[in-house]
């Protein structure tokens, strides 16, 4: 992309938006550096990272990035032999950390949810624990080398402290004694050079001897170290000589080891740092609102509800754009400072926005398209240092636009053929429309000449658009009306402002007969638009009503099928043990009778005993297992409409209705119809039931019960009647709750339904139907 339409779409500004949401200098860098991609597979390839790195914040609201340095410059220096300072060596195990970090938390976010581009990322981080480990042992973070960290090290400052102690304490003997503080400035001890040295008055310099090593600024006192810790204090220097070879020798060690981990070191900051850069995008993304676009490389823009990312949420206007499809190129008219720009910067911006891998600000589902350039001649291009008009300034622009545009770009004309002649601006913009158009190319074009309204008409693949204006306040919505040109609002104003009758009478003469048409036409067309948005607004939010009502009630349909099955399970295995306690009990007379003819000779017959136990065994229910049902299904039949089926997925049963395409049945299951797969479909042999004697059965309605009972023009003992059977069948069918639509009238049958209500043993509570439910004309009834 030309830097100059970055510039002019002003790319750059939400770049230095995008630098903001990085953790790291390294992230910084590349988000300084971003510009859009125009390779299809690469764009598709960054918005999804991208839309990886938001379902992370979503889920967790943040991510462990802290810690990280561009340490490249100390990984160069190491890999060639030199000596790393303490805090370079800080930096390089604060970076090694945060990518373990990093590694161990994506690993576990992939367990949670699917993020297979950030986890390959995670698995190339190398984890580097020995190297962490060696300099966190011998550096603090503050960039101090520790005393562990060598034995030797260790030693050195333990005889180092010693000396100190005793050196002080030689001096402290000399400050307390009784001359000292004639002979002190202070009764201090101080560091000049290294070396311990007390503050003597100069009168008293001769007094200890030893070595002058400084003067106050007054010349009064000189800063003194005494003859008798001379020697310590050339001890301790030679200590410390040693203490910062030993720290030398470490710190070479611990260079040459981040030298051979170079390469490994140099492979973790470029992932962690693509990392941090991917987790900025994101976090633009919801700093903006925005959403990941689906991307095609057919030149479609559908754009819902875009906003410029520059403008505050809570002032700018969303607009639906669409380009690519129907039409290839839009052209907006109408006066000035009506939008007209803004709208024409949020499509090139967003454009570019994708193509750069960052979410636009717009809503789901909107899509845009990779295109190879985009072209922009937006604003007052007026050159002083070229001499040249603003008309000429964009005449160089658009004929440099012209010698390059091809069918895959996107072209932005900013008040085409403005800044000469009407005539001849308004047919040079024409001309040129037709030549970008014949070109492939995608063009939104907005203009004020009123011979373009017509444009749109005469060429397929060309539309109008307008922004919407509201003459009552005298100022723009800044709403884009796709299929409506601009329309002159100059009467409307003039009058609104106080311009006498007749003057407007006399200009409104001054006008042709086609023109008035043609005005009076758009105005229509703007109130139609207007309406048919307003109602389309209406009939999705009915949709959204009914998808939602449609969702519970098949949740209360299946809640009841699952209940339904559990009752007549636990129903057959109450008979079952009925049935075994009545044959032990049988078993158990028999028993006695056989004792009986035993004991006393009674006339009972063995083949009567048998008689009696086969009788009692035929008696007992066979229960026919889900498993059981299965096999005896698993045969091959050829499905008819009317068959019995069972539906694998839900476990429930059902009627095909009708076949709905090669694969799939429209299947009845209660008072749900849907479609389903043949293979998701289990054919139900139906089979004559045995007839079981003494045995007696409750069946349940077959007729539907529906979810709300009206009784309006009933009579009121009639009413409660009915009011009475429905809860039964309600409660039967399994229902949570069920709505009772009485009206209001004169309250005397809502009263005394909702009394009824209240004193039913099965209903838990009651209150009236919301404001989309019925008002106080319906009564909700909860079960318990």
């Amino acid at each position: 992309m030309h830097q100059r339409v970055l510039k002019t779409l002003e790319f750059d500004k939400v770049r230095n938006q995008l630098v903001e949401h990085a953790s790291s200098s390294l992230g910084r860098g590349k988000a300084e550096k971003l510009v859009p991609s125009i390779d299809y597979e690469e764009v598709v390839r960054l918005q999804n990272e991208t839309d990886e790195a938001a379902k992370v914040l979503r889920l967790k609201g943040h991510v462990p990035l802290g810690g990280i340095f561009d340490i490249r410059p100390h990984l160069k220096r190491a890999a060639i032999g030199g000596m790393l300072s303490p805090q370079e060596l800080t930096q390089i195990a604060s970076t090694v950390h945060a990518s373990r970090q990093m590694k161990k938390f994506l690993s576990d976010m992939a367990e949670e949810t699917d993020i297979p581009i950030l986890l390959t990322y995670a698995n190339d981080i190398v984890v580097l624990a020995d190297v962490e480990e060696s300099i966190k042992n011998a550096i603090d973070e503050s960039g101090e080398v520790l005393d562990s960290a060598s034995d030797t090290l260790r030693s050195l400052r333990q005889q180092l402290r010693s000396r100190e102690a005793r050196v002080r304490e030689k001096l402290e003997s000399m400050i307390r004694s009784s001359n000292a503080q004639k002979m002190l400035s202070d009764a201090i001890i101080t560091i000049r050079n290294d070396r311990f040295v007390i503050p003597v008055k100069q009168e008293y310099r001769g007094h200890y001897g030893g070595i002058i090593h400084d003067t106050s600024s007054s010349g009064q006192t000189l800063f003194i170290e005494p003859q008798s810790i001379v020697q310590l204090n050339n001890e301790l220097q030679g200590i410390r000589l040693r203490e910062q070879q030993e720290i030398e020798r470490i710190l070479i060690e611990l260079s040459v080891l981040v030298g051979d981990h170079e390469q490994e070191l140099a492979a973790i900051t470029e992932i962690i740092g693509e990392l941090d850069f991917m987790f900025a995008k994101a976090r633009y993304g919801s700093r903006i609102k925005g959403s990941k676009p689906a991307v095609n490389n057919e030149g479609r823009i559908v754009l819902f509800k875009a906003r410029h990312p520059l403008i505050p949420i809570d002032e700018v206007v969303a607009n639906d754009v669409a380009i690519g499809k129907d039409y290839s190129t839009v052209v907006i008219t109408g006066p000035n400072t009506g939008g007209k720009t803004v709208t024409l910067k949020t499509v090139g911006l967003c454009t570019l926005m994708a193509q750069a891998g960052l979410q636009i600000p717009a809503l789901d589902g909107s899509e845009t398209a990779v295109f190879d350039a985009v072209y922009a001649d937006i604003g007052d291009e007026q050159s002083i240092e070229q001499s040249l008009s603003t008309f000429s300034s964009h005449m160089v622009n658009i004929v440099d636009i012209l010698q390059k545009v091809d069918y895959n770009s996107l072209v932005l004309f900013d008040e085409l053929g403005a800044g000469t002649d009407p005539l001849e601006g308004a047919a040079l913009a024409i001309s040129i429309l037709d030549e970008v158009y014949e070109r492939g190319a995608r063009v939104i074009a907005t203009t004020h000449y009123p011979e373009l309204k017509a444009y749109g008409y005469n060429r397929e693949g060309v539309i109008n658009a307008s922004v919407e204006f509201d003459v009552e306040t005298l100022s723009p919505t800044y709403k884009l009306l796709i299929g409506v040109p601009g329309r002159s609002n100059a009467f409307e104003i003039s009058k609104r402002l106080g311009l006498m009758d007749s003057v407007i009478s006399n200009a409104r003469s001054h006008i042709d007969a086609d023109s008035s048409q043609v005005e009076s036409m758009i105005a229509s067309l703007e109130s139609s638009k207007r309406q048919a948005e307003k109602e389309l607004e209406e009939a999705h939010e009915l949709l959204k009503q009914a998808e939602m009502l449609h969702k519970d009630l098949q949740k209360q349909v299946m809640a009841y099928y699952d209940k339904k099955e559990q009752l007549t399970e636990k129903a057959k295995e109450k008979a079952a043990s009925i049935v075994e306690k009545a044959k032990e009990e049988a078993e158990e007379i028999i028993s006695d009778l056989r004792k009986l003819r035993l004991e006393k000779s009674a006339d009972v017959k063995e083949h009567e005993l048998i008689e009696a136990r086969r009788r009692l065994q035929e008696a007992a229910p066979v229960r026919v297992t889900v498993k059981t049902a299965a096999r005896q299904g698993a045969r091959v039949h050829v499905f008819q409409p009317g068959d019995e089926v069972k539906v694998l997925t839900f476990g429930q049963k059902g009627h095909l209705v009708e076949k709905a395409s090669n694969n799939e049945w429209q299947v009845q299951i209660g008072i749900l119809k849907m479609k389903v797969n043949e293979k998701d479909l289990e054919y139900i042999e139906t089979q004559k039931q045995p007839e079981l004697r003494h045995v007696s059965t409750v069946k349940g309605r077959d007729s539907h019960v529906g979810l709300e009972l009206d009784l309006r023009g009933e009579r009121y003992e009639d009413a409660l009647l009915k009011v009475e059977k429905y809860i039964d069948d309600a409660l039967l069918a399994g229902y949570p709750r069920v709505s009772i639509i009485h009206g209001k009238g004169t309250g005397a049958l809502r009263q005394g339904v909702q009394e009824h209500l209240k004193n039913h043993r099965s209903v838990k509570r009651i209150r009236f139907g919301e404001a989309g439910e019925g008002g106080t004309g319906v009564t909700i009834a909860e079960f318990k």
